[in-house]
């Protein structure tokens, strides 16, 4: 039987020092000497035309078993983004691969892996990873689970200091490339991403809580009802793993992120602060392998409520018809629109009740922890 997959702690990694030059040497070196370079996307038949069109790769991260090469950021109008090529497998034995694949950053501030993408007849929409599938009032509904795309805890840091070493480039081909476009009704992602997490979570030994959730809302629109089981809870006194600061003009200026461990250190929490907003991205596990996409292929499952952003999609409009009214907000909680994006709307009347939040506030953000 093969072995549960390992879990490890590390401190989050920083960009290999290495000039652009180097970085573009060593990824050729891979391929000269036998890498296999997949890709999926327009570029398939010939993958190393990537190389040739000018998306060489100037930084280079590694985690534990994967390597990542990533371009300058790119930006087209939807998205700011890297076209990266994930490494896995050992020289030495003839089965390296190098896949190429599109990190972007979501609205959220954490960075993804785009799973495909649409773009036929004007739509135009990123992939956001496996689906689940229910019945609410009689419908059976699909929808993403985002999280799965989100690129380990431990990187984010990396990829937010090679974001800002150069301004993006525009461009509008990158993702043809290296993206499946698939039909209009495909929400759901491709095999290639599906398998691993398949794989890992046909052995119950890899599953966190047993796949169960470790945080509900007790009461439908109650921020205060939030339930954490116990052990998964931050562990806000001696937990927190490191501390990072950026800047979001969404969100006023200074922002710092918090990497804290939970009670039991099963999981690990991204707690985002602002000048006025606190929110939480969807916890990770600590299980060290990663899928050629770059992401985890172990879930925490947790009450998607719980990691609404400050600011969230929210779009009503009184001379548009019902069907069109759309919001990730729990109801009656919206607050007023973004000033940079008028489709979003600040979410802080439901965010500043969650219990754990209010906890956070109190022991980070009032310096009773020193991180």
């Amino acid at each position: 039987m093969r072995p549960p997959i390992p879990t490890r702690v590390v401190p989050s990694v920083q960009p290999a020092d290495l000039t652009p030059r180097q970085v573009a040497q060593e990824l050729r070196q891979l391929i000269d000497s036998g890498a296999k370079l997949r890709a999926v996307g327009e570029a398939k038949h010939d993958p190393e035309s990537l190389l040739s069109r000018g998306y060489t790769p100037k930084h280079a991260i590694s985690l534990f078993d994967t390597r990542f090469y990533l371009t300058n950021a790119l930006h087209n109008p939807a998205l700011r983004f890297f076209v990266a090529y994930v490494v896995q497998g050992r020289p030495s034995t003839g089965h390296t691969e190098i896949h190429p694949r599109i990190f972007y950053k979501d609205l959220s501030l954490v960075w993804r892996c785009a799973s495909h993408m649409i773009a036929n007849d004007g739509d135009f929409w990123i992939g956001k990873g496996d689906v689940q599938t229910f019945v609410r009032d009689g419908y059976e509904i699909t929808e993403c689970v985002e999280s799965t795309t989100d690129l380990p805890l431990e990187m984010q840091t990396a990829l937010e200091a090679i974001n800002r070493k150069a301004p993006p480039r525009n461009n509008k081909e990158a993702l043809f490339l290296v993206l499946r476009n698939a039909p209009g009704s495909r929400t759901e992602p491709y095999r290639d991403f599906t398998e691993p997490r398949r794989r890992a979570g046909m052995d119950r030994r890899n599953l966190i809580h047993g796949g169960k959730s470790i945080a509900r809302f007790t009461r439908k629109n109650d921020p205060t009802s939030l339930r954490i089981v116990p052990g998964f809870e931050p562990d806000f006194r001696k937990g927190i793993v490191e501390t990072s600061e950026g800047r979001s003009a969404m969100y006023g200026g200074r922002l710092l992120r918090f990497r804290i461990l939970s009670r039991n250190r099963t999981v690990q929490y991204l707690f985002m602060a602002g000048p006025e907003h606190v929110w939480i991205i969807p916890p990770q596990a600590t299980t060290t392998e990663l899928s050629t996409y770059g992401v985890r292929t172990v879930d925490v499952v947790a009450d998607e409520d719980l990691f609404v952003p400050g600011y969230e999609y929210h779009y009503f409009d009184d001379d548009a018809d019902e069907s069109e009214h759309f919001s990730q907000i729990p109801e009656g909680f919206a607050g007023e629109p973004s000033e940079r994006d008028s489709d979003r709307a600040d979410a802080s009347a439901w965010l500043n009740q969650i219990p754990v939040i209010r906890e956070f506030r109190r022991i980070v953000l009032s310096g009773a922890t020193r991180p």
